[in-house]
């Protein structure tokens, strides 16, 4: 890897003509984009439990087959998932330990964010209830 423009990383791997291939910041914005579905996280932190089967996961995630079959694409396709078959069930499960160590991480963000929001509203409701414009 070397700095890039911006000061941005840049993976260095070749494709075949001799160009190098995309920004790594880039590829964190499709990875991220990838996680940009609620059945997508769900389906993660289901997995972040331990291995599911397919049946399993439906009433857990609440879509339809189908499109549950879409998103489990998705995250295979992103290499977030594995699948194994056992008979007629295919089950499912991270790739990787770090994927629930983000999920957790997010978790953590976003518990502070909603903290920080819910005593901005508390602020703002007291200075209502006595009549003071809101600072």
């Amino acid at each position: 890897m070397r700095q890039g423009p911006a000061g941005g990383s840049v993976l260095l791997s070749r494709r075949g003509d001799g160009t190098v291939s995309t920004p790594l910041y880039q590829l964190k914005a499709e990875f991220f984009k990838t996680l940009g579905h609620p059945a997508r996280i769900r389906v993660l932190e289901l997995l972040s439990e331990r291995e599911h089967a397919v049946a399993e996961m439906l009433p857990k995630v609440g879509i339809e087959p189908a499109h549950l079959s879409q998103q489990l694409a998705m995250l295979r396709r992103a290499n977030l998932v594995r699948t194994r078959k056992e008979g007629s069930n295919v089950y499912y499960s991270l790739t990787s330990p770090e994927v629930a160590e983000l999920l957790r991480v997010a978790r953590t963000i976003l518990s502070g964010v909603l903290a920080g929001q819910a005593e901005l509203l508390a602020d703002l409701q007291a200075a209502q209830s006595e009549g003071k414009p809101p600072s």
